[in-house]
């Protein structure tokens, strides 16, 4: 029977033929229309996109590219070469592309070990994200209130510490720096992590330091509306490989990132349930290119913004923001503090009339997600479905942990109410800066004396 078996398998292989070739073959996955929606999204004329399409429309597409940030194989991917040039940039060890600058905060606080009954000192002053974040990663965030600078006060950091807190997370607000040196001897001191938010200042400086590489990580938005990014993007730089691989367990919860993907935990705590915060390979193809050019962009924005400064004379009744590197500033905007929310209104109005880009928000404006007294998904304390259980857990509770939130940032407050923003341009030419200057001088002798 069995020999029965074998001798019809013979007769069976004998008579296979081998696949010479395949007929079928249709048009790529991804090709031609794709690539020229892509170009379209640049705004070219249509003689030009004419003329694009006309130069690929012969071109062997293959397969098609792939845009996912998946295996690179042989050939490095525009995530991959994205990460290096940050690397570079920031001076760090290692760096991951991320899908949004919330996805870089919400890995970092995983990484540093935010969770159930921790707490994160988070500043009055920033974008509800950085607070949301902590939240996301099950930890309770407190405000603390501001100073001057319109960043976190490290005077006022200590009294807030408790033996719930794991982290502190410095913002550095609208191209300002954090003073970082008293934060981080605040935080080696009670042996706390430092996780900057540095989105809105990108490629700043303080002591000749990136900001974003000063603590134990730094979390950005490479965005289209921050000064480096072409759409929405993200990034997150440290030097601790241990917090680098836990932030990629949160971030790539299907494990592209360990050496063997499938593989056992090499260490207690290395894998855990995460998301997917990838960076795609469009997102990171621009992104390559705005970080490179961006110390220049940065540098640019700082002259403009130092050759305007100097030429502005002091006047009674308006105190300037306090600069905690002015070499560092990221440089895109200048504020002044006038003594009172009315002088403050007068004095925005006299700018815009002059034709500057300038305003002042004053008590009664819209709410803003960017003042602590005003990021309802936060305060409200209240999840998707019903009060968020980070607020009543019991690893928070049984330790003593509970957050009213009210008014405990009053600086900040008074400080965003009354603050004077005039928005700057990279490109101004020094007699741009002449006459920026002498306009803003004339408004504010208008309102006030000279000191």
């Amino acid at each position: 029977m069995a020999s029965t078996r074998k001798q019809q398998l013979k007769a069976l292989q004998s008579n296979l033929k081998a696949v010479t070739s395949l007929g079928g073959r249709g048009r790529p996955k991804i090709g031609e229309e794709e690539f020229m929606a892509v170009v379209e999204r640049f705004g070219l004329s249509k003689s030009a996109l004419a003329k694009i399409r006309e130069a690929v429309a012969g071109e062997d597409w293959g397969a098609g590219p792939f845009l996912g940030n998946y295996y690179s194989g042989l050939k490095r991917t525009k995530v991959e070469e994205y990460e290096q040039v940050a690397r570079k940039v920031f001076g760090v060890k290692y760096a991951l592309g991320l899908s949004s600058g919330t996805g870089a905060l919400h890995s970092a606080f995983v990484a540093a070990g935010v969770g159930p009954g921790t707490e994160v000192i988070c500043p009055g002053i920033g974008f509800v994200a950085t607070p949301a974040s902590v939240v996301l990663a099950k930890g309770v965030p407190v405000f603390c209130d501001v100073d001057e600078s319109l960043c976190i006060d490290p005077a006022k950091i200590e009294a807030l510490i408790t033996p719930r807190t794991i982290a502190i997370a410095p913002t550095h607000v609208m191209g300002g720096v954090c003073d970082m040196r008293p934060i981080m001897k605040i935080a080696r001191k009670h042996k706390l992590k430092v996780v900057e938010d540095a989105a809105q200042s990108t490629g700043a400086t303080y002591r000749g330091k990136r900001v974003g590489s000063i603590g134990d990580a730094g979390c950005f938005s490479i965005a289209a509306y921050k000064i480096v990014g072409a759409g929405e993007g993200g990034l997150l730089i440290t030097n601790n490989k241990r917090m680098w691989e836990r932030a990629n367990q949160v971030a790539e919860c299907g494990g592209l990132w360990r050496p063997d993907r499938f593989g056992p935990p090499r260490y207690d705590g290395e894998l855990f349930c995460g998301t997917n915060y990838r960076m795609t390979e469009l997102e990171a193809a621009m992104d390559a290119v705005q970080l490179r050019r961006m110390p220049v962009t940065v540098r640019r924005f700082n002259r403009i913004k130092l050759s305007i400064l100097k030429r502005v004379k002091p006047f009674r009744g308006i105190t300037g923001q306090k600069l905690n590197d002015p070499e560092g500033d990221a440089g895109y905007a200048m504020r002044f503090f006038p003594e009172t929310v009315e002088l403050a209104r007068k004095i925005a109005a006299g700018l815009q009339e002059a034709g500057l880009n300038a305003a002042a928000r004053g008590h009664n404006a819209p709410p803003d997600w960017h003042l602590y007294s005003h990021m309802y998904p936060v305060r409200l304390q209240r999840g998707p479905v019903g009060r968020e259980c980070v607020y009543t857990c019991p690893h928070y509770t049984a330790k003593g942990g509970r957050v009213e939130y009210g008014n405990e940032c009053p600086v900040a407050d008074d400080l965003w109410a009354r603050a004077v923003t005039i928005n700057l341009n990279q490109w101004y030419t020094a007699q741009d800066c002449r006459e920026i200057a002498e306009v803003i001088n004339m408004v504010l002798g208008k309102f006030c004396k000279s000191s």
